[in-house]
C-alpha cells in the first residue's frame, strides 16, 4: 500500500526590526507575533546594556558587525519582516534594514503608523 503524505505547512515566518533601545516593546512585539502563531526571528542581543561579551571596545566592533550580518540572514529567511516603533521611532539602523527588506521584496508591516513619503 503506498504510503499517503499528509500536505503540512508551516506558520508564517516574522523578523523584527526596530532598535534596541526599545527592547521591552521588541519583547511584547515578539510574544504577540508567537501568540498569533508566528515564528519570530528577533534580535538576539541587547548591546546598549552591559554585559561581559561585549566590554572588550575592540571585540563589540567585531561582534557588532556579525550581528548585523547575521540579523540581514533573518531577514532573508523571514516571510515578513515587523518594524518595531514606539512612538513612531525609526532610527538609521532601522532605516537601512528596512532598505534591505525592501530590496528582498519582503511585505513589511509597523507597530506604529508611519507617515507615508
Amino acid at each position: 500500500m503506498p504510503r499517503q503524505t499528509i500536505p503540512t505547512t508551516r506558520p508564517p515566518i516574522v523578523a523584527l526590526c526596530g532598535s534596541t533601545r526599545h527592547w521591552d516593546a521588541l519583547a511584547e512585539a515578539n510574544l504577540y507575533e508567537t501568540a498569533a502563531a508566528r515564528i519570530v526571528l528577533a534580535p538576539g542581543c541587547n548591546m546598549k546594556q552591559p554585559h561581559p561579551l561585549w566590554e572588550d571596545p575592540d571585540w563589540a566592533d567585531r561582534l557588532k558587525q556579525q550581528l548585523d550580518e547575521l540579523h540581514r540572514g533573518k531577514f532573508d529567511l523571514a516571510d515578513e519582516v515587523l518594524i518595531v516603533n514606539p512612538g513612531g521611532y525609526i532610527g538609521d539602523s532601522t532605516r537601512r534594514e528596512i532598505a534591505y527588506s525592501r530590496s528582498l521584496g519582503k511585505p513589511i508591516r509597523y507597530t506604529r503608523p508611519v507617515p507615508c513619503s
